[in-house]
């Protein structure tokens, strides 16, 4: 069975129900000793904690890598998915680079944003259809389909409503 049989049923029944499309994802994570957060990612427990710019030992993993890491995953699985739809092969890597000036997060310096400034994602990549290399044009294609629809991409490149509220325990 292709990925296009099995995403047929789907796209067909989000057409009908467009309601059935929307699913609620979510992540959990307990507190941790220290300054940690044990974070369940369904296969394992990852924890992370301070960054060494920010006083961390660099034992535990860092959000902001998590984040790039979320980014490189979310946008190679979308790859391969677009180049599935497209017949055409693609081997190669992914790379998320992200620029941080940790003086905003230390409360150094008012006029240093929290957060990323700029993220980078490079297709390292080498795109065929049959035993060529693929042509520009459906090379850029793939790229252009690839962000489009990359969760993860769009989420970051649109800055999702967010909200923060604390639950009664």
């Amino acid at each position: 069975m292709t990925l296009k049989d099995i995403q047929a049923p789907l796209k067909q029944q989000y057409r009908d129900d467009p309601g059935s499309a929307v699913v609620t994802l979510s992540a959990d994570g307990e507190l941790g000793a220290g300054v940690a957060c044990k974070v369940s990612t369904g296969q394992a427990l990852a924890e992370a904690g301070l960054h060494p710019a920010t006083g961390g030992d660099g034992t535990q993993l860092c959000s902001g890598d998590m984040l790039l890491e979320a980014l490189v995953a979310c946008a190679g699985v979308t790859l391969r998915a677009v180049a599935t739809a497209m017949e055409l092969d693609v081997r190669g890597g992914l790379r998320a680079e992200g620029d941080l000036d940790f003086r905003g997060t230390l409360g150094v310096a008012k006029d240093a944003p929290v957060g990323f400034r700029d993220i980078r994602l490079i297709l390292n990549v080498e795109v065929r259809s049959g035993d060529a290399p693929s042509d520009p044009d459906t090379v850029a294609t793939l790229v252009k389909l690839t962000e489009r629809y990359c969760v993860v991409l769009q989420t970051i490149k649109g800055s999702a409503t967010t909200s923060v509220e604390i639950a009664a325990s």
